[in-house]
């Protein structure tokens, strides 16, 4: 069995960007900063409103892998879909999804995304492209190859994103799902968010390699590890898989190195872990920090413009929660509402 070593690794994972900063309009990256806050911001109100018994159910929070889904979504278009995970709130905003429709299916207010009856793990704006959360470990591989396989046969140039963790990678459906995907050249990007545990089990001692990317070997497609606490890494290595994705050159496992700074779910104990790990991680490897202190070493981030954007941030957060709590609750009856499509 090996030991801790990929979690080793990654702590000193501190590179610079990959695709260098003055490669990026100030716009952008303030846009990209703005996201990733937003996504730490709704996650800790989520964990406030859960913690305060106003969200039934369990949640799983993001917090610290904000880079990942941001650097990702940052490259897509509306037209593009995503499916995500249990842990998929980040995803969902990145990609756009609305703020006050997504505290309101936390609550289970009928304003929400599925009418307050799907929850934290089933979130889904097919206009946005979101296909939706899935409270299955593995579960969005199939839904994702569909997609790849619907976009080649209308002969669009849209790519399909899927979202998943290092837990998933060691689950029938992720094999299944690359081969198919490289054998009909599908376009794709399969994006392992190693957060370094699979609920309680350490990633070095469940996978029988160092970096995940390396399984696309077998399959014969690209295969990238990077930094993913780092924005800009992950948005430099997206955009070239996504390009790839558009020439109709197949798909591209991307594996995204970061850190889950929560528990599995809110509540979990975590006797699985050392939570001065947890602590270290968060002094040092912080993927809003880190871009932070970039962006004010470049001078794009002045003091009152982070209090301004974060000020802006708690206002829209502020807005989307009573905007939760005074909806209503969904009736009854409509529970058997919306179970059946007819053609």
């Amino acid at each position: 069995m090996r030991t801790g070593a990929s979690e080793q690794e990654m702590k000193g994972k501190k590179t610079k960007p990959i695709n260098h900063i003055k490669a990026y309009d100030s716009e952008t990256l303030l846009a990209l900063y703005q996201k990733m806050v937003t996504i730490r911001k709704f996650e800790t109100l989520a964990g406030e409103l859960f913690a305060a018994g106003k969200i039934p159910g369990f949640i799983h929070l993001s917090i610290g892998q904000e880079g990942s889904s941001t650097g990702v979504c940052s490259i897509l278009r509306p037209d593009d879909y995503i499916i995500t995970t249990h842990r998929g709130h980040g995803h969902v905003i990145a990609k756009g999804g609305d703020l006050k429709r997504m505290v309101a299916e936390l609550m289970g207010r009928r304003t929400g995304y599925c009418k307050g009856k799907g929850g934290s793990m089933h979130i889904a704006d097919f206009s946005l492209g979101i296909l939706g959360a899935n409270g299955v470990v593995a579960g969005g591989f199939p839904i994702i190859v569909g997609a790849g396989l619907s976009i080649k046969l209308r002969k669009t140039d849209q790519v399909a994103v899927c979202f998943f963790g290092d837990g998933a990678s060691n689950r029938g459906p992720f094999h299944e799902a690359l081969n198919m995907a490289a054998i009909w050249k599908l376009p794709i990007l399969f994006v392992c968010e190693n957060n370094c545990y699979a609920s309680t089990t350490r990633t070095s001692y469940a996978c029988s390699v160092i970096d995940i990317a390396a399984r696309a070997k077998g399959y014969d497609i690209p295969g990238v590890s990077v930094d993913g606490n780092d924005v800009l890494a992950v948005r430099h290595a997206a955009a070239e898989a996504v390009d790839r994705a558009r020439r109709g050159e197949g798909p591209t496992l991307l594996e995204n190195k970061t850190y889950r700074r929560r528990g599995h779910f809110e509540g979990d104990p975590q006797r699985y872990r050392d939570q001065k790990e947890v602590v270290e991680w968060e002094q040092k490897n912080d993927p809003i920090l880190r871009f932070a202190s970039i962006l004010k070493e470049k001078k794009l981030l002045t003091q009152d413009l982070e209090d301004k954007i974060a000020a802006g941030i708690d206002a829209d957060l502020k807005e989307a929660l009573q905007f939760a709590e005074q909806s209503e609750w969904p009736k009854p009856e409509e529970a058997l509402e919306d179970l059946f499509f007819n053609f």
